[in-house]
């Protein structure tokens, strides 16, 4: 995977288990499908100046939810990191994970339903903090909650944007 824009063409990302434009490796399906649902490796580089961690993420846009399917969110890893190793574990203390749309913490391998083809966007998110200060069981930040006119609306995080 090797995905360049004008805007983006020194950040790039590269896995030797998933290339670009090729199948998820069996090693990354889940283990219904016969796979070892390991995380691919990933190797990114270029980042842009002023960085101070990075976000992993795996979507499938194809996904029949209406609004596709997060295989895996990780966030909060160092600067001085340029890579994550194949099959990175649930409790990695390197980085933090949420959970996916499995409900699982960490990475889930793709389990498309019979159709037609599935693709699976692996992306490192260059971010100007050093944490997101996310908490791995909660981690959204800035959405709208509904309340009720006798309650008190939730606290603002200072994470959230107008």
């Amino acid at each position: 995977m090797d995905h360049t824009t004008p805007d983006t063409a020194t950040f790039l990302l590269t896995s030797s288990a998933t290339p670009q434009g090729s199948e998820v490796a069996p090693q990354q399906l889940v283990e219904a499908l016969g796979g070892d649902n390991f995380s691919p490796d990933l190797h990114w580089s270029g980042a842009p100046e002023g960085t101070r961690s990075f976000a992993v993420t795996c979507y499938d846009p194809d996904a029949p939810t209406g609004s596709g399917f997060w295989h895996w969110v990780a966030w909060d890893i160092p600067a001085s990191t340029s890579s994550l190793a194949l099959g990175i574990s649930r409790d990695d203390s390197s980085l933090k994970q949420a959970r996916n749309d499995f409900g699982n913490i960490g990475y889930d391998g793709p389990q498309a339903p019979p159709g037609a083809p599935h693709r699976y966007q692996f992306s490192v998110h260059a971010l100007p903090v050093e944490s997101l200060g996310a908490d791995p069981q909660d981690p959204h930040v800035g959405h709208a909650s509904r309340s009720s006119p006798s309650s008190s609306p939730p606290p603002r995080s200072p994470l959230a944007t107008r």
